[in-house]
Parts: structure tokens; sequence; C-alpha cells
């Protein structure tokens, strides 16, 4: 199975990623994550990557399309992954074309998000109050097309994010009719 989760930062895709993974034994695959190891590095993308993400930028597609593609076809993700954080364009979403099962859209608000990630015990580098915000503004600017995007294609769902998490992945073994 092939889903993509998407929302808002804090909307609760890592979590219910996680729970997904666990539940339908397919992996999980966060671009912000993939993206975080490789400011780590100490390479010219690297650095360039760390200093995009912590002004709350969108990678631009065509790096991001080489990134998330090339882990895309790496064997343990051939039988199926749930996806997160990606696309985050139409351009992205028509590269991705690889024949998604449903994307589910985790949807609140941009208050709920932002009290969610200033509660986080684990505040990364990128998540200044200003870098959000930024982020959340990219997300209603370059994302919503994209919901409309599957949605055309009839693969989308929406959940209500602001559900308890228990609830929330309910909802979604529900649309995907997984007991």
């Amino acid at each position: 199975m092939k889903i993509v989760l998407i929302g808002i930062q804090g909307a609760g895709k890592s979590t219910q990623g996680n729970l997904l993974s666990e539940k339908l034994h397919i992996p999980y695959l966060s671009s912000g994550h993939i993206f975080r190891q490789m400011t780590k590095e100490k390479t010219k993308l690297g650095r360039w990557l760390k200093e995009t993400l912590n002004a709350g930028a969108l990678v631009p597609d065509d790096i991001a399309l080489k990134i998330v593609l090339t882990y895309l076809n790496k064997p343990e993700y051939q039988k199926g992954f749930i996806l997160d954080g990606f696309p985050r364009t139409v351009p992205q979403a028509e590269a991705l074309n690889s024949s998604l099962d449903k994307v589910v859209h985790i949807k609140v608000s941009d208050k709920e998000a932002l009290w969610r990630i200033a509660g986080r015990n684990d505040i990364r580098e990128d998540e200044t109050l200003k870098a959000i915000k930024k982020r959340i503004e990219l997300f209603h600017s370059l994302t919503k097309p994209v919901i409309d995007f599957y949605r055309q294609k009839g693969i989308l769902a929406e959940v209500d994010g602001e559900l308890s998490v228990d609830a929330v992945f309910k909802e979604i073994l529900k649309i995907l009719a997984i007991k």
C-alpha cells in the first residue's frame, strides 16, 4: 500500500505515519527527516539545506524530487510506504506518479498546529516561530493545490486532525479499510 500523509507542520503526520507503519508493516518515510539528516552532512548541499530549512523555506522541486525519488527507489519501499511531507507542490505530485493508493489530509487549524509545536519537548533548530509561520503560509499557498490535485484523482481522504491521536488513527484505518 502506498500512502501519502498531508497536513501543516504540527498536524500529527509523523505520529500517524509511525502508527500506520507499525500496523501495516510498511516503512514510514518523512521528507523533512531526510532533509534534516542531510543538514548534518558537511557538504555544500547539507549546508544549503540547513539554511533553507532554518529560514522556513521549502526545498525547491528539482532538489526535493531528486532526493525523495532516490529514496523511494530503494528496495524497502517497493512493496509500499507511508510518505509524509511530500509532495508539497503540484509539480512534485505529478512527478511522484507512483500509483498511490490513498492520500490522507490530516486537517488542523493554524492555531492548533502552533500550539502543538510550542508544546513539544524536542524543539528543532528549524522550528523558530518565524520559520513555522512561513511554512504554514507556504502550505496554504503551495500545498492546498496538491490537495485539490488528489481530490480530482479520487484518492484524497480528509481527517479531523484535532481529534485524539487514537481517534485520528481509527479514522485513517477506516478510510484505508483496515481493521
